[in-house]
C-alpha cells in the first residue's frame, strides 16, 4: 500500500491487514503522521501531537504481534482523542485558557478502551471552548477549518475529529454529543457520527454520572467503521451507574441485509418546529428518495416534540453550571461570553424549573415510544444549515429566521437528544456550492443496531462519503473528489 491508501483505507480493512501482517503498525502510524504534517496546517484539526510516543507504541505493537501475542480489534490503528477527553500524560486543554497547560494523570474511559483494544494515540483533536457550541474555535488553538472549504466551519464540538477523519489523518475518532456534537461535525465534514443511546458507552470520570444528556460515541468515514469502534467503546463498566449490560461485541457483526419493507418516517423540518435552509432540505429529500428506491415504506411524519426545546435548554444550563460554575469566581475574565451566559442561565434555575423539565421529557419519551410503534426509523436533517462562515460565532439566521443564541441553530440535533434515541449522521450529499450535508437517521429507544443497519444500506447505495475534500485530494487521497 502507498501512504495515501493507508490513510484512506477503511479502519475495518486496515485493522485486518495489520493482523495479517500485510502492513506494520509503524508503517501505518508513519503514514498518518506524515499526512498530519502536510495537511493539518491548513485545517488545524489536531492540536496536540505526540509523534515520538505514537511511533514507540507502534513498534511495540509490531513486536507483540510478531511474538504471537493476542491483539485487540483496533491493533495498530492510529487515533487522536477529543481534547475534552482526559489522556494520561498528554496535554488536555478543553479548549480553555484556564486549562491551557493541564496534563491529566488518568485516561477517560473511552481513551482507556480504545488503547486497550490496540489503538495508538497520535494526540488530541480541537474543540470549542469547554466544548460549548457546534463551531470549533477557542482562544488556545484557534479555529478548525472545513476541509471542503477552508473559509467555513468544521462544526463541533467534535469538529477537530471530523476534519481529521475527512483529511485522512486518522481512520477512527472518539467524540461526545450533548446537542449534536458527534452528528453536526460528521454532517459538516462528510463523515459518519453516531450519538449512541444513553448508557451504551459508559462515561468516567463524570461529575453527573446519572445524567443522560451528554453521551460519548464514535466517528469514522464509514458506518461499518463506526460500528467497529462502537464495539470497543460499548459495554458495562462498574464506574458508570447507567451503563447498559449488552457487550460491545454485539456491534462487531455484519451490517448487510435487505431493508425492503422498512417503515421510514421523514420530516424536512421536524414537524414544522425548526427552520431549515432550502439547500439542506433538498439534500435530505434526495436521501429519502434513496430509501424509497431501496424498497422502504416511506411516509412524511414526525413525532410530537412539544416540550423538548424547554427541557433541553433547562437541563443543558444546569449541566453547564454543574460542570463549570466553580470557574466563574476566579476565571470569568478568561471565559467566552457565551460560556459565561450559559453558566449563569444554570445558576438562575429553580427546583420547579428542573422538575418541569423532567416532566416534559417523560411525556416526550412516551410520545416517541408510541411513534416508533408505527415506524422503524426517522429521517431528518442533521443540521439546519450547511457549513457556515468560519468568522461567525454561529449562524445568525436560518431560512430567514433570526437565531437569538448560539444554541438556536442546532435545534434539529438537540431536540432529538431529548428523546433519548440513538441518532446517526450519514453523508447524504452536497449543496450546489460543494458543501457536505448529512442525513440524521433516528431509531427507537436503544435501537443503535437499527440505525447502523439503515445507515449502512443508505451508504452502500449512495457512496457519498467517498468524495474527498479538496485539501486532501491536493495531497493525494483515495476516493472521489
Amino acid at each position: 500500500m502507498n501512504p495515501a491508501d493507508l490513510c484512506f483505507d477503511t479502519a475495518t480493512d486496515l485493522a485486518a491487514a495489520l493482523r495479517r501482517r500485510e502492513v506494520s503498525a509503524r508503517e501505518v502510524v508513519s503514514a498518518h503522521l506524515d499526512r498530519i504534517n502536510r495537511v493539518n496546517p491548513s485545517v488545524n484539526a489536531i492540536v496536540t501531537l505526540v509523534a515520538e510516543q505514537a511511533l514507540a507504541q507502534a513498534a511495540d505493537a509490531d513486536e507483540r504481534l510478531a511474538a504471537g501475542a493476542e491483539v485487540g480489534p483496533l491493533h495498530g490503528l492510529p487515533v487522536a482523542h477529543k481534547d475534552l477527553h482526559d489522556t494520561a500524560g498528554i496535554r488536555t486543554t478543553y479548549g480553555s485558557p484556564v486549562f491551557a497547560d493541564h496534563v491529566p494523570d488518568r485516561d477517560h474511559l473511552v481513551v482507556e478502551r480504545l488503547r486497550r483494544a490496540g489503538a495508538i494515540t497520535l494526540g488530541k483533536t480541537n474543540v470549542p471552548e469547554l466544548g460549548m457550541g457546534s463551531h470549533t474555535v477557542n482562544p488556545v488553538f484557534g479555529p478548525t477549518r472545513n476541509p471542503y472549504d477552508l473559509s467555513r466551519s468544521a462544526g463541533g464540538s467534535s469538529g477537530g475529529a471530523g476534519a481529521a477523519l475527512a483529511c485522512g489523518m486518522q481512520p477512527i475518532a472518539d467524540g461526545s454529543d450533548t446537542g449534536g456534537s458527534l452528528r453536526n461535525p460528521a454532517s459538516f465534514n462528510n463523515v459518519v457520527g453516531l450519538r449512541p443511546s444513553p448508557g451504551r458507552v459508559p462515561s468516567w470520570p463524570d461529575k453527573a454520572p446519572w445524567g443522560q444528556l451528554s453521551v460519548k460515541g464514535p466517528m469514522a468515514r464509514t458506518v461499518r467503521d463506526v460500528a467497529l469502534t462502537l464495539s470497543v467503546l460499548a459495554g458495562p463498566d462498574p464506574r458508570s451507574p447507567l451503563a447498559l449490560d449488552a457487550p460491545g461485541s454485539v456491534f462487531a457483526g455484519p451490517l448487510d441485509g435487505d431493508i425492503r419493507g422498512l417503515r421510514v418516517a421523514w420530516s424536512p423540518d421536524l414537524g414544522g418546529s425548526v427552520p431549515v435552509d432550502a439547500e439542506v432540505r433538498d439534500v435530505v429529500r434526495g436521501a429519502v428518495e434513496v430509501f424509497a428506491a431501496l424498497g422502504c415504506e416511506v411516509e412524511e411524519a414526525c413525532p410530537d416534540l412539544d416540550g423538548a426545546d424547554e427541557a433541553f435548554l433547562v437541563q443543558r444550563a444546569w449541566q453547564m453550571e454543574l460542570a463549570h460554575g466553580p470557574l466563574l469566581a476566579e476565571h470569568r475574565h478568561r471565559m467566552a461570553p457565551d460560556v459565561v451566559w450559559n453558566i449563569e442561565e444554570g445558576r438562575g434555575l429553580t427546583g420547579p424549573d428542573l422538575g418541569r423539565a423532567q416532566l416534559l421529557q417523560a411525556a416526550l419519551f412516551h410520545r416517541v415510544r408510541e411513534f416508533f410503534g408505527t415506524y422503524d426509523v426517522l429521517l431528518l436533517p442533521v443540521s439546519q444549515v450547511a457549513p457556515f462562515d468560519i468568522r461567525l460565532p454561529y449562524p445568525t439566521t436560518v431560512d430567514g429566521t433570526d437565531m437569538e443564541t448560539y444554541l438556536d441553530w442546532m435545534r434539529s440535533a438537540y431536540l432529538i437528544t431529548m428523546t433519548g434515541c440513538p441518532a446517526l449522521s450519514v453523508p447524504a450529499g452536497f449543496t450546489p456550492g460543494g458543501l457536505p450535508v448529512g442525513v440524521q437517521v433516528v431509531g427507537p429507544h436503544r435501537g443503535d443496531a437499527a440505525v447502523l443497519r439503515a445507515g449502512y444500506a443508505f451508504e452502500q447505495a449512495t457512496r457519498v462519503g467517498e468524495r474527498r475534500p479538496p485539501v486532501a485530494v491536493a495531497e493525494g487521497a483515495g476516493g472521489r473528489s
